[in-house]
């Protein structure tokens, strides 16, 4: 006690505005349910655990830390299972896991001698038992970040709902015996609040439901609201009522009358039929992924080093799996695994280690790769051999590294789903910055490659511009499609009988296969650009484009481009497989520069400038734009900074500027291009490229700020010919750092999704590794019997040194 009295200086009271680390080692992926528990530092108020709490002391001095150890609670054998009413986890109502629940001891430590005073004690000062009580109390910095964000959104009251015109037309409806009125469905029946009329709901994606005659009445007498039968239950709050409209569902506040109106008394009536919501947290709750990834299949559960899995911290499949493979290859595992080990990137750490990206890049890597936590969990049952004997395992929760790798892209620190491909260039992109010091030692070399592109006008004469990536973005020919006989046959079928792809059974649906090598091809093969000015011409012209890689990269990821506009605009996702072959050779894709007997563009030494036209949004794409919800403003301005280009663009601009300080400020007259503005950073990338500032500045005002499009003005409408493309840089300064070998690889890796969209559904990660193909499926990790190598979205090829 005269110790801890003598370090009184050195310990805090917390206040609300302090993060509490609780729950978690800031260093490792100990926990208060670890062997040796958490000690948390009164001064700091970080976490560590038993094998680096000694680095912090002697880093920092602090000496007194709050013990906190978990132990597993008897599990009482009347304890209900509690059905969720709320699509949400960690909160009341939420998701319930039924996980083993477990009772904190606490003490209190001083070191270096680990002397212990037990917890809560009378004898103790003041100041510590308050600064304890307030840790104890408070909600750990781990848990308010996880649960902050998962409550979904509350249904709002539908304005349809006040103005609702009922139609008297001498309607009854009974309490029960409902039947469609224009089939002979009796579930999932709608009760149309204008006119009365019982339908069924619309048909679901598996042939299940009804057969859509609640929505195409709607679409034909424009009634605008409709309330689920069975639902309806004198707690009214808990009808399912649906706005066609507003497309959703909505709260009506005077339901009451609206079913007084054809005779229903509600407090008489049963719930018998699932809500919209309640149907939905039954998928999410029963919803067998496995079958999905691997038809059925059981998969062996694996366990040890490089087998751990990433626990899913709502929607983070997209981080899980490409954090998978990226800690699969060898510069990644040197660089923060066998060559940094955790003391030495806690000692390089700022005070608080949980927001440096090397810290817990290193956390992370250790995590994965020490085997330390890829162990069977610990069943509820507390049998001895139980946990030996469990196929699965907890999963280490990857929160420290989501929040720091999140802190520059405020979109990644949502529970929301996000775009694997998105994911991987921002985190390459930090990852590269974190380096900048020391390119030698940037693991992110290994995916980074040079492209060229030449373009001849019908001069004769050429000019070359050269970039660099990490991805290599390719576009499915369908047209080339090896099956293509097969699916003009499936589609012709499919018309003569008059029925959607939903309503088939997975056997009769025919999709398209396309060869990986075409869609190589396709990327290098000729194709035409319009409107490009010819300085050799003196006027516009259409110019041959063809693309080439400057330098073959250590591991070249591959993006499938499965998302496409339709006709009318409407997203969609191409149901393709695509043809992959374990061993790939790009070889023909190398791209040489300038060749002998090819002469360059001439520089425009008249100064020819080309005028940025006065764009004015285009009244279709904001019309597609408001009816999928966004204000009519921001899709104007999507319109016009993206030269009205398409819906596609424009939503992709929407997105990304919505956080823009100045994007609720009004148009001016004129041209909106001039108020654009433009981020110096990306003016410098295009001056890397071999561009001028002036040229770089008056394109990406061109195209709304995208880099890629501005590449593609400048060559389009370019005014100052070769000055402004240096021909050379291609093989010499800008690639000249880069990683290059042979053009051969063998596939090592793909991350495949579940779901219409980029951002909803899920992603898998399959690796192979150890002679094997393993899937890492959030916290599951198994021996894979059927890896979807035809459903990739991205794919991630290591280069063959012979």
């Amino acid at each position: 006690m005269e110790l801890l009295r003598s370090n009184l200086n050195r310990v805090r009271i917390p206040d609300p505005t302090h993060r509490v680390y609780k729950h978690e080692c800031c260093i490792t992926f100990d926990s208060p349910k670890s062997e040796g528990g958490l000690f948390v530092d009164m001064n700091s108020f970080l976490a560590f655990g038993k094998d680096c709490v000694e680095w912090n002391y002697e880093k920092t001095g602090n000496p007194v830390y709050l013990h906190i150890k978990q132990k597993k609670k008897p599990d009482p054998e009347d304890r209900p299972l509690k059905k969720p009413t709320l699509l949400a986890i960690g909160v009341d109502g939420g998701f319930d896991n039924n996980e083993v629940e477990y009772e904190e001891e606490y003490c209190i430590v001083i070191l270096p001698d680990y002397a212990n005073i037990p917890y809560p004690s009378v004898d103790l000062p003041e100041k510590v038992r308050l600064a304890v009580d307030a840790v104890v109390r408070a909600e750990g910095a781990e848990r308010k970040e996880q649960v902050a964000s998962w409550t979904a959104d509350k249904k709002l009251i539908s304005e349809h709902a006040l103005t609702l015109q009922q139609i008297n037309s001498g309607v009854i409806i009974p309490p029960s015996g409902w039947k469609c009125a224009k089939c002979d469905k009796t579930e999932n029946l709608w009760l149309n609040l204008t006119d009365g009329m019982i339908l069924c709901g619309r048909k679901n994606w598996d042939g299940s439901g009804g057969n859509n005659h609640a929505v195409e009445h709607y679409k034909e007498t424009g009634y605008p609201l409709a309330v689920k039968l069975g639902t309806i239950t004198s707690d009214l709050e808990g009808a399912d009522v649906f706005c066609y409209p507003e497309d959703d569902s909505v709260l009506d506040p005077l339901l009451a009358q609206h079913l007084a109106f054809f005779g229903i008394d509600f407090s008489s009536l049963q719930k018998t039929e699932m809500t919209t919501a309640e149907r939905e947290l039954d998928q999410n709750t029963n919803f067998d992924w496995n079958r999905i990834q691997e038809s059925g299949q059981e998969v062996e559960p694996l366990f040890g080093p490089g087998y751990t899995g990433l626990l899913n911290l709502g929607n983070s499949c997209y981080l899980a799996s490409t954090m998978q493979i990226i800690f699969s290859t060898r510069f990644f595992c040197s660089r923060y695994f066998f060559d940094q080990n955790l003391k030495s990137a806690f000692n390089a750490a700022p005070a608080d280690p949980t927001v440096d990206l090397n810290m817990q890049l290193t956390k992370l890597a250790h995590g994965l790769l020490s085997g330390k936590y890829s162990v069977p969990v610990q069943e509820k049952d507390g049998n001895a051999d139980s946990a030996a004997n469990s196929t699965k395992q907890e999963g280490i929760p990857p929160r420290m590294f989501k929040a720091v790798i999140a802190s520059s892209h405020p979109e990644f620190s949502t529970m929301r789903q996000q775009d694997a491909l998105e994911f991987f260039l921002h985190f390459i992109d930090q990852v590269e910055r974190l380096n900048a010091s020391n390119p030698q030692l940037d693991p992110s070399r290994c995916f980074k490659f040079g492209i060229e592109e030449r373009l001849q006008c019908p001069s004769g004469k050429v000019a070359y511009n050269s970039r660099q990536d990490y991805i290599l973005s390719l576009n499915i020919p369908l047209d080339r499609a090896i099956n293509r006989k097969e699916v003009d046959d499936f589609h012709k079928l499919k018309t003569a009988r008059g029925v959607e792809e939903k309503e088939l059974s997975p056997d009769e649906i025919v999709r398209p296969r396309v060869r990986l090598e075409d869609c190589l091809q396709n990327f290098s093969s000729e194709e035409e650009v319009h409107e490009f000015y010819s300085t050799a011409l003196k006027a516009k012209t259409t110019a041959l484009k063809t693309a080439g890689l400057t330098s073959f990269p250590d591991y070249l990821v591959l993006h499938m481009r499965k998302f496409v506009m339709e006709a009318g605009w409407v997203p969609k996702k191409l149901d393709v497989y695509i043809e992959v072959p374990d061993t790939l050779d790009i070889s023909f894709m190398r791209s040489r520069g300038l060749q002998p007997g090819e002469e360059l563009l001439p520089e425009d030494v008249g100064d020819h400038e080309v005028e940025v036209p006065k764009i004015l949004p285009n009244e279709d794409i904001v019309s597609q734009l408001v009816a999928m919800g966004f204000n009519y403003l921001h899709c104007q301005k999507a319109a016009i900074n993206t030269s009205n280009a398409g819906v596609e663009e424009a939503m992709n601009w929407l997105l990304s500027h919505m956080d823009d300080p100045d994007i609720d400020a009004p148009l001016s007259q004129g041209s909106q291009r001039d108020e654009v503005f433009i981020d110096q950073s990306k003016i410098d990338t295009l001056v890397t490229f071999g561009f001028t500032e002036v040229l770089a500045r008056k394109a990406l005002k061109a195209t709304g700020g995208d880099i890629e499009k501005a590449t593609d003005w400048i060559f389009s409408n370019n005014s100052t010919g070769a000055s402004d493309m240096d021909a050379t840089s291609s093989t010499t300064s800008v690639d000249a750092s880069l990683p290059d070998g042979g053009g051969k690889y063998r596939l090592i890796g793909l991350v495949s999704h579940i779901g219409t969209s980029t951002h909803c559904g899920h992603y898998v990660a399959h690796i192979y590794k150890d002679g094997r193909w393993v899937i890492y499926n959030d916290a599951k990790v198994g021996a894979s019997k059927d890896p979807p190598k035809d459903m990739g979205y991205l794919y991630f090829y290591e280069r063959i040194v012979s």
